[in-house]
């Protein structure tokens, strides 16, 4: 049997409507500040949804070279930006020729926003006016490529564009690299840019997001009875994921160490999950599978936790699946009310979230959730729970069915 390694987080890089840099975030989140308020970043007058989570001050050039820029969109700085965050978190060094240094990135729409801009200006002014950024930009893969070009990162470099899991399972295939040997480290995470009239506008048609205009902060409420869809977010989140013994040798800090990954897919429609949450549960139970652990060892879930009325009870009846009795017991975060749903970079945050609380011992609240839903019995508090959790279950789930969990051990 081939060796198997051991895989630690050692770096963490968040650009996200709570602030940019892993601290920072943490720091917000804990701090109960909420990011969702009228979205100001086109004109969405008679949109049914006009609330975001969209983030204002971010300024490529504190990350990337004025050539840089000009030849990246904004899905791409993103991913570039984060990354060089999580490198310098991590105090890790990409040396020779990188060709043992995987990049992983997952989004759900790649550089779509930036194509729509393009198409506009196409019909407004011609072919002429179209940016040939555009041939190099939309594709999934681009930020992925922008980020080994950055670094000179040379080993695999996989994008996957699995909707809103698709962050979840980019660190998933990333740890799964680093574990069987393919890499000795891995940069890995979720890129998300999606706030642009026609992008936005489908999914408020698709009825999939809040209406609750005229209370940005409590429109995103996972678990609340009263929730009625999720606010679109934007940003990227990315991870340094290193082989545990080379993190051990360097002195790197470690967040935790990643032991057990699954996915499944519902095969049941394009946008309304199965409503039992069976494959969900059984993503969740290869990830348990994997790790070598039982359900009786999870000590805190963080929950995809979108905020719609089908997806949170689905969601909440895999976790009985799993569970059983004992769900009562365990500690669940679901945060998105704070920083709203970025699509495919959502689940590299909650990844991150699940790595500090396990650290700090605390699981964020759940800051407008008042009255939670019968259907959702789940032990999730608006306040913030003080519990010693080594043992965390993250979940992640998104259109087509497409379902991720990952397992994560704090640190020794």
């Amino acid at each position: 049997m081939a060796e198997t390694h051991r895989v630690a987080i050692t770096g963490m890089g968040m650009i996200t409507p709570l602030g940019a840099g892993a601290r920072t975030f943490w720091e917000n989140l804990l701090a109960g500040r909420v990011a969702v308020a009228p979205l100001t970043r086109f004109d969405c007058e008679g949109f049914p949804s006009r609330v975001a989570a969209q983030i204002d001050d971010f300024d490529p050039s504190d990350f990337l070279a004025k050539r840089r820029i000009q030849w990246t969109d904004r899905f791409s700085q993103l991913a570039v930006a984060s990354a060089k965050l999580a490198v310098e978190d991590a105090g890790f060094s990409v040396d020779g020729t990188g060709a043992d240094i995987g990049v992983y990135t997952g989004s759900a729409l790649g550089g779509l926003t930036f194509a729509e801009e393009q198409i506009e200006a196409f019909h407004r002014e011609g072919l002429r006016s179209v940016r040939p950024l555009l041939t190099i930009s939309v594709f999934g893969g681009a930020a992925a490529s922008n980020v080994a070009i950055e670094f000179g990162i040379t080993g695999p470099t996989i994008a996957n564009s699995d909707s809103c899991a698709a962050g979840a399972i980019a660190i998933g295939e990333a740890y799964r690299a680093v574990k069987r040997g393919d890499v000795r480290s891995a940069l890995a995470g979720g890129i998300e840019a999606p706030l642009a009239p026609l992008t936005f506008g489908a999914f408020t048609v698709a009825r999939a997001m809040s209406t609750r205009n005229e209370d940005p902060a409590g429109a995103s409420r996972p678990f609340d009875a009263d929730r009625d869809g999720f606010v679109m977010g934007e940003g990227a989140g990315m991870f340094v994921l290193e082989r545990y013994e080379d993190a051990v040798r360097r002195d790197a800090h470690i967040y935790g160490e990643i032991t057990g990954f699954g996915t499944s897919n519902d095969a049941f429609h394009m946008s309304a999950p199965l409503a039992d949450g069976s494959q969900t549960a059984g993503a969740m139970q290869r990830a348990l599978d994997e790790a070598r652990i039982s359900p009786g060892e999870v000590e805190a879930i963080n929950a995809h936790g979108s905020s719609t009325r089908l997806g949170d009870r689905a969601e909440a009846l895999a976790y009985e699946r799993i569970f059983g009795k004992r769900l009562s017991e365990i500690p669940v975060s679901a945060t998105k009310g704070q920083h709203g749903h970025a699509l495919g970079a959502t689940g590299a945050w909650e990844i991150a979230i699940a790595a500090m609380s396990m650290r700090d011992g605390v699981i964020p609240g759940a800051v407008n959730l008042e009255r939670i839903d019968d259907e959702c019995p789940i032990r999730c508090s608006r306040e913030t729970i003080d519990v010693k959790a080594r043992v965390v279950l993250s979940n992640s789930s998104g259109f087509g069915g497409i379902n991720a969990a990952l397992v994560l051990r704090a640190a020794e």
